[in-house]
């Protein structure tokens, strides 16, 4: 840091002047509807990263930023490569901007905040407005320099945790599986002999809140997965006991605990364990099992489907000790505020401290008032 703090005190001492990025770089969208993929050596960036590669290149070593679709994600395009019509190229007009200072920038921007319309795509009216710090050509190139190497470090680092994360979630499979893998003088019941279902019905459209409040504090659940299950909050709770639900349609089969009142609505299934069963070992034993539905027409799963299939119980004494160690796997790979994505999550917030650090300039003086 200390080279970079020398370059600024020599190169600008005066502070940094802003400009509207349609004055300092072209704003080009990528080519054609039809994305091209004939196998050729050079990459095709869609609106979500590399989709294929095709014999031809339309743009080389510039940032592209999401037009449509993924709009406003700032991705780099190395080398020669191909840019689809929902990607921006964004070039600089001449030397005095570096292009990967310039994806620097972007990505500090969090152009998100510049996506409208229902179907989200990128304002280039407020986009081409948005000024950012153009320091001399010699402080840019010193911040790529300290910002691609922290970001390779980040990079490797985050790939570790990832590899150490997938195995975690391996070494939780072949336990569950295993701990489900009982000998003959465990008894399996037909599921609907230890458990009560129950479907999710119509959105309570007079009882509604998409936000919770002190009138509308239970939770509606739909298909989602995790976080996107919650649909919003009503007044009054259709399911009182703790229970599995399941996905009917779209991620058919995801199960989830719900161990406080809620209000179940369409294409979730809620089963209800009796006093025989604990819920996490229900919820445990449903993630061993490949719910089979037919390939044809809309795929989904039905109640009378879920009750054909056989579900172990042993003692809750055994259960409760299959719960709690298939606990600690569960926690260490999905808790978000401990345990290894915590970590992930905690290097990314560190590279965007040091980065937004690095890019935080004194406005020259002649241009305070338009910073």
């Amino acid at each position: 840091m200390s080279r970079i703090d020398e370059l600024i005190k020599e190169k600008c001492p005066n502070g940094v002047e802003y400009s509207k990025i349609k004055d300092v770089a072209d704003l080009y969208y990528g080519k054609g509807n039809n994305i091209p993929k004939d196998g050729g050596q050079y990459p095709v960036y869609g609106c979500y990263g590399i989709v294929g590669n095709t014999s031809m290149y339309n743009n080389e070593n510039t940032p592209i930023v999401g037009h449509i679709g993924s709009a406003g994600k700032v991705s780099w395009g190395q080398g020669k490569h191909y840019v689809t019509y929902n990607g921006t190229i964004c070039k600089p007009k001449n030397n005095n901007l570096n292009s990967r200072y310039l994806y620097h920038i972007l990505m500090s921007l969090h152009l998100e905040k510049y996506v409208k319309g229902s179907q989200p795509f990128l304002s280039v009216s407020d986009f081409n407005n948005v000024k950012i710090p153009v320091p001399p050509i010699e402080v840019q190139e010193e911040i790529v320099r300290i910002l691609d190497k922290f970001s390779e470090l980040e990079t490797e680092l985050e790939t570790e945790l990832e590899t150490e994360l997938d195995a975690r979630k391996k070494q939780y499979e072949f336990w569950n599986k295993k701990l489900y893998e009982f000998t003959n003088d465990i008894k399996y019941f037909p599921i609907e002999q230890v458990c009560n279902f129950l479907v999710g019905g119509d959105i309570p459209k007079d009882n509604f809140s998409k936000n919770k409040t002190d009138i509308f504090s239970i939770p509606i659940y739909s298909n989602g997965v995790e976080e996107n299950a919650l649909y919003g909050y009503t007044n009054r709770a259709r399911i009182n006991q703790k229970c599995v639900t399941v996905s009917a349609r779209g991620t058919i089969g995801y199960a989830a605990i719900r161990e406080t009142p809620f209000y179940p609505i369409v294409r979730l299934i809620c089963v209800i364990p009796n006093n025989k069963l604990n819920v996490r070992f229900l919820k445990y034993y449903f993630d061993t099992l490949n719910f089979k539905v037919p390939t044809t027409g809309i795929p989904q799963l039905t109640v009378p489907m879920l009750k054909k299939y056989n579900v172990p119980v042993p003692s809750l004494a055994e259960q409760e000790l299959i719960v709690k160690n298939l606990d600690k796997f569960d926690k260490l790979i999905n808790d978000i505020s401990e345990g290894i994505p915590a970590e992930i999550e905690a290097r990314r917030k560190q590279y965007d401290y040091y980065r937004n650090k690095l890019l935080s300039f004194e406005v020259q003086d002649n241009d305070r008032t338009t910073k």
